[in-house]
């Protein structure tokens, strides 16, 4: 007899010749185009990761699940599942209406049968799912500053799996999984989740926690959407793969989830332990602080360190899926291995890395000893992070308009040519202007576009090892927030808040503009009829009155000196 964990689980896919007819009708819909998030909840839907789900969640649906964990039929389900669309968008469909989801290339992937239109409550989604309404959460900040305003709910129709041209042997369906452990039979399968790179503390650890529940392991890593500033998903696979060898093959097998992780803690932790059930899983590892976001804005954590194993265990029976306790592994010098921290005797020296502190030495080029980490992956992670003083970076310049920031950003310019080393670019906000963002007005909605653009290009020049300067006014906390993101997964972002006056920008007002603004010639001007939300924690802030332009932009040279990202090589 199979047993249940292996059986086979429903997906939504149709029949190969049901879904050739399918793709032909589905030319003629109205399409949307999915986002990188939605395209990894299309893909768990239908295929099964995220059963007993048959779409994108109803209202009824959804207000169950905010509220207290349930679908409307009473199923456990912690997690809002949600196609989330701009307002002109939704004006452009109704309940009733079938749309053609497609993905980034236009290619058709599923029919979605709209049920529900409605326009949700975001604080109390934030509150309830994450349980703060606070950006500095990553998922809150995505809720209110990049997920549209209206949801729509409604079954799902697969077509086809979405394509990913890498690592394809290692993405297995929860189907594709199950029937692996049944031809292995395998039984008792412990899953363990990670976003981050396999060190010898996690090898130990789950070694132990397989061999604690006498079941096979599962490595079971993210690759869709983990956290800004994490390490990427093709690094993060060349490290596990390097260290697969250390694990017994007879016993352990990894395979990629193409989760969009939303941080959310004991919530999420508990969505983990269903979609590892889906996958044919009968045991996860449930860590301390299990997929916490960090610091909240008041610099504390966002939930508590044993939160998430508390909620899992509270509904473990039905989630389907044992918890197995992460104990925090640490490395005993006298006796020269791990051991569980909470099982070591007093005056032993006990040695570890935190993560920031292993960050510093790979930015840093300093010796990561083989106790802590592999050799392998030490170079796989170092091919990723040269020396600082070899790495891209942005300088961001922000400020009031005539506050200095170009003539900062030309003079920093000079200065760093003549260092030499690497190339440098000066994203001007008036050369922007006229290159990339000629057709924009001065809406807020166009102001984020083209700092967003300037952002993106700043990005692509911090990956490829170059520096670029930027010296737009930027003047929202979000989209700022939001272009830091996008260059601190390539490299270094150097936040400089050219903090000029208003009186004295007026003072200096070369091109007129504040007398204009001040007239009500100009419309949304920043400072006057439009705000300048201050940076908070700029990593420079610089006050160009009574000062010459020299002495300021060495200001800028001194931190990125201190930053380690200039100055000698090591």
């Amino acid at each position: 007899m199979t047993t249940p964990n292996v059986a086979p689980i429903p997906e939504l896919y149709v029949s190969y010749d049901s879904a050739a007819k399918l793709k032909l009708e589905a030319a003629e819909l109205f399409s949307i185009d999915l986002t990188p998030r939605q395209l990894c909840d299309l893909e768990l839907l239908m295929n099964g990761g995220f059963y007993p789900l048959k779409g994108f969640l109803s209202e009824a649906d959804y207000n169950g699940v905010v509220e207290n964990m349930r679908l409307a039929d009473g199923s456990l389900w912690p997690m809002p599942i949600t196609l989330d669309v701009s307002e002109e968008l939704a004006a452009k469909v109704e309940p009733g209406q079938d749309v053609a989801l497609r993905d980034q290339e236009g290619v058709i992937l599923a029919i979605m049968s709209i049920s529900d239109k409605w326009e949700p409550n975001k604080a109390l989604e934030a509150e309830k799912v994450f349980g703060a309404d606070d950006v500095a959460h990553p998922a809150v900040n995505y809720l209110h500053n990049t997920a549209g305003k209206i949801y729509l709910g409604g079954p799902i129709t697969g077509i086809q799996q979405p394509i990913h041209y890498d690592f394809r042997a290692r993405r297995d369906t929860p189907n594709e999984l199950r029937a692996y452990f049944r031809k292995m039979g395998w039984r008792k399968i412990v899953a363990f989740q990670t976003r981050n790179p396999l060190h010898r503390a996690h090898q130990e650890l789950t070694f132990r926690a397989a061999k604690d529940a006498q079941a096979n392991l599962l490595i079971h890593p993210v690759v869709g959407m983990t956290k800004a500033g994490d390490i990427d998903h093709f690094t993060r696979v060349r490290c596990y793969e390097a260290v697969l060898d250390k694990y017994p093959a007879a016993t352990t097998h990894m395979s990629l989830l193409n989760l969009a992780m939303r941080m959310a803690g004991p919530r999420e932790a508990v969505w983990h332990g269903l979609i590892r059930r889906n996958h044919g899983c009968t045991h996860i590892i449930v860590g301390r602080d299990h997929a916490g976001p960090g610091k909240n804005s008041a610099g504390e954590d966002f939930y508590g360190p044993y939160e998430a194993q508390e909620l899992f265990r509270a509904h473990q029976s039905e989630i389907g899926c044992e918890m197995v306790d992460f104990k925090q592994m640490v490395y005993v010098q006298e006796r020269a291995q791990y051991e569980p921290a909470d099982e070591i005797e007093e005056g032993v020296t006990v040695l570890n890395i935190s993560g920031t502190e292993l960050r510093r030495r790979l930015v840093e080029g300093l010796e990561i000893p083989e106790w802590f980490s592999f050799p392998e992956v030490v170079t796989e992670l170092r091919k990723t992070k040269p020396p600082r003083a070899q790495q891209g970076f942005t300088v961001f310049l922000t400020g009031l308009s005539g506050s200095g920031k170009s003539t900062i950003a030309n003079a920093l310019m000079v200065k760093l040519m003549e260092m030499g080393g690497r190339p440098v670019t000066l994203l001007d906000g008036d050369v922007v202007r006229k290159h990339l963002s000629s057709e924009l007005g001065f809406s807020k909605e166009h102001r984020d576009i083209n700092i967003k653009r300037i952002g993106y290009v700043a990005s692509e020049i911090t990956k490829n090892g170059g520096i670029a300067i930027c010296a737009p006014i930027a003047p929202y906390t979000a989209t700022r927030r939001a272009v830091r993101e996008m260059i601190e997964a390539y490299g270094a972002f150097v936040e400089t808040y050219v903090a000029t006056t208003l009186e004295e920008c007026e003072k200096r007002d070369r091109k007129g503009l504040y007398k204009l603004a001040r007239e009500g010639k100009i419309k949304e001007f920043t400072g006057i009829s439009d705000p300048y939300e201050e940076p908070q924690k700029p990593e420079l802030r610089i006050d160009t009155q009574g000062t010459d332009v020299d002495f300021c932009a060495q200001q800028v040279i001194l931190k990125l000196e201190q930053m380690g990202l200039i100055g000698s090589e090591r």
